[in-house]
């Protein structure tokens, strides 16, 4: 029996909608302009525990589409899941938090994204396919190096 109580435990149990916002702040004269826009997306990941063994990962987009200086169009949505994880090694479950679990959450959030900007009337914003692994490993080297603001992007 206390050989089925270490037994590693990895699962997703809640995939959901965290957040969700759209803004328009210079509809409908903006509408009429011909140039085309310029885009950010910036992408960011958090987790936060919610009970023993139970953590909370998101995933949050923002979208920013600008003509000149004046917003076309602001998306922000934060997709998030709750996973189990037990009798896994911290090492081992810092990877998982920061790896495999964002690229569950991610398909999600490029559909929610290109689907409320569709439903915008505007064109749907496709986000890039991510590397979790690559960013993963820059966050663990800039925060071993000691790089200020690593921590903020350390997935703990």
């Amino acid at each position: 029996m206390a050989e089925q109580d270490l037994t590693p435990v990895f699962q997703l149990q809640r995939m959901y909608l965290k957040d969700l916002s759209l803004e328009q702040p210079n509809s409908p004269t903006i509408l009429l302009e011909q140039e085309q826009p310029q885009v950010d997306i910036q992408l960011t990941m958090g987790a936060e525990p919610v009970a023993d063994g139970i953590v909370e990962v998101t995933v949050t987009a923002t979208v920013t589409t600008k003509i000149g200086e004046r917003t076309l169009f602001l998306v922000e949505a934060k997709q998030a899941g709750i996973f189990e994880m037990r009798n896994i090694p911290d090492e081992q479950a810092q990877g998982i938090v920061g790896v495999v679990c964002p690229q569950m959450i991610y398909p999600y959030l490029r559909a929610i994204v290109s689907d409320v900007c569709t439903r915008a009337g505007f064109p749907p914003i496709l986000l890039a396919e991510v590397n979790f692994q690559a960013m993963y490993e820059a966050q663990q080297a800039a925060a071993a190096a000691g790089v200020e603001g690593a921590e903020g992007a350390t997935l703990n």
